[in-house]
């Protein structure tokens, strides 16, 4: 089952300031904030941190949470972002995360990207990382969380991050089960595509035909038709399944696509019943109709 939603957000107008080693997971852990609801800013320098803040309190409000990411790339301004934080200039509450590593893990990490360190200069990697953890070393001591990703994998810090920063409404599986239909083609976002047409048309129902799979005589006339809850009754349980592991691989949105011929009757009423009884599940779960009135 997924955790229950909350409406709840405790991270709302929260600043997340992601600071750290190269290689140690920041471009991740920006990822994973932005999955989470959070406005991400990479590679900011730290003297428009205000700014930055200001235009997203203008154009956002001032509830949306905002995460940067600051590193040594900034060169000159970086010196700027401890003076940023300790005067509190934005006016949120502020979170600063350091990533860390060990020097060999990010040696590797950085050789296997075949990029090099932005402080190596002629020298050595190695000689890149040292200088940097020089720079870096203060904000390290008072940084308000600290995440050795020696030994993490990519998942496993995606689950730090949501543990962090996460609520149980922006951890969940978001589901969106569209409707559509085969002439005119498969929905390319598509995770899962189950084809209705093994059921009988409304189409040819005369009273039917003018109406849609939202209307109730149309759901009522699918749903009874023979091997309609048998197939609900199985294909639910595989995506349930599916959805436990998208969450163990630190994926949140899943794609279900449900289509028939013209994508105005089966695929239709169909869709609105997976997404109830995957809503009765506990899922984040919403229906779109992507070629209804297109006939």
């Amino acid at each position: 089952m997924p955790p229950l939603q909350h409406p709840t957000d405790t991270h709302r107008g929260e600043l997340v300031v992601v600071t750290g080693m190269t290689g140690a997971g920041r471009s991740t852990a920006a990822k994973e904030l932005e999955d989470l609801g959070y406005y991400v800013v990479d590679n900011m320098p730290p003297s428009l941190l205000r700014d930055v803040v200001r235009l997203v309190d203008e154009s956002r409000g001032v509830e949306q949470p905002v995460a940067v990411v600051v590193d040594v790339r900034s060169g000159s301004f970086f010196d700027s972002l401890q003076a940023n934080l300790a005067q509190g200039a934005t006016g949120r509450r502020t979170t600063l995360v350091f990533l860390e590593a060990t020097d060999d893990v990010l040696v590797r990490r950085q050789e296997a990207a075949r990029r090099p360190h932005p402080l190596q200069g002629s020298g050595r990697l190695l000689d890149g990382l040292q200088r940097e953890r020089v720079v870096l070393a203060r904000l390290r001591s008072e940084a308000d969380l600290v995440i050795d990703t020696t030994d993490l994998n990519v998942h496993e810090l995606t689950d730090r991050i949501a543990e962090a920063f996460g609520t149980p409404e922006t951890v969940g599986l978001k589901v969106t089960v569209i409707s559509f239909g085969f002439k005119y083609g498969i929905p390319v976002d598509a995770d899962f595509v189950a084809d209705m047409r093994f059921l009988p048309n409304p189409h040819w129902v005369p009273e039917l035909r003018n109406q849609t799979g939202r209307d109730q005589d149309v759901q009522e006339y699918v749903l009874a038709r023979p091997g309609a809850a048998a197939f609900l009754d199985q294909y639910l349980p595989v995506l349930e399944t599916a959805a436990a592991g998208y969450l163990n691989e630190g994926k949140r949105f899943m794609t279900v696509a449900i289509g028939c011929t013209g994508g105005k009757h089966r695929s239709v009423a169909m869709t609105e019943e997976i997404t109830a009884r995957l809503r009765g599940l506990g899922y984040d779960a919403r229906a779109q109709h992507r070629d209804l009135g297109r006939e």
